[in-house]
């Protein structure tokens, strides 16, 4: 374990996962297969992953993935499969009358809305847990079921806040 006292330091590392916050080396780590409820936690692949109430909207949960800078979680093949994972949690929000875009940001900090009751939180959880470590399969079941009961997903190119407005498609 090494700490650097930077700005707003001090940061520790350890285990070669990214750097995190001296505050946050206590966090509980999560276990894909362990129960999954409300709080922060380190994943297995470093950053930290909060779930909580959706500040806009209290019939979802807000679930943030940071990976505090990390290239490895960025490559293309997960951003797309985050994406896309963002778009199948939309259609069980459209198909219950949710007039919000889908909650997704690309890159280092990725952040979903999942309705309560739709998928459940612990499925939805090591799919996204199974994405940083480099498995997109559960994140494609969730996508197939997602299609099977509201029909395809539109493409995640679409995604895009800019797309969206150039659409007429803000809701």
């Amino acid at each position: 374990m090494t700490e650097d006292r930077g700005a707003a330091g001090p940061y520790i590392q350890y285990d070669g996962l990214p750097v995190l916050h001296g505050s946050e080396v206590k966090l509980p780590l999560i276990h894909p297969y362990a129960p999954v409820e409300a709080g922060r936690y380190i994943p297995p692949g470093g950053g930290r992953l909060t779930i909580r109430k959706s500040e806009r909207n209290s019939a979802h949960l807000r679930v943030t993935l940071d990976h505090l800078g990390c290239p490895a979680q960025c490559t293309p093949d997960k951003d797309a499969t985050f994406r896309r994972l963002a778009l199948a949690t939309e259609g069980y929000c459209v198909h219950a009358g949710c007039r919000h875009r889908p909650a997704f940001s690309d890159g280092v900090m990725r952040c979903f809305e999942v309705r309560n009751g739709s998928i459940p939180l612990a499925t939805f959880v090591r799919a996204v847990l199974a994405v940083e470590l480099g498995d997109l399969t559960p994140a494609g079941r969730l996508v197939e079921e997602a299609e099977a009961r509201f029909g395809p997903v539109r493409p995640a190119e679409k995604l895009d806040g800019e797309d969206q407005a150039a659409a007429g498609q803000d809701r």
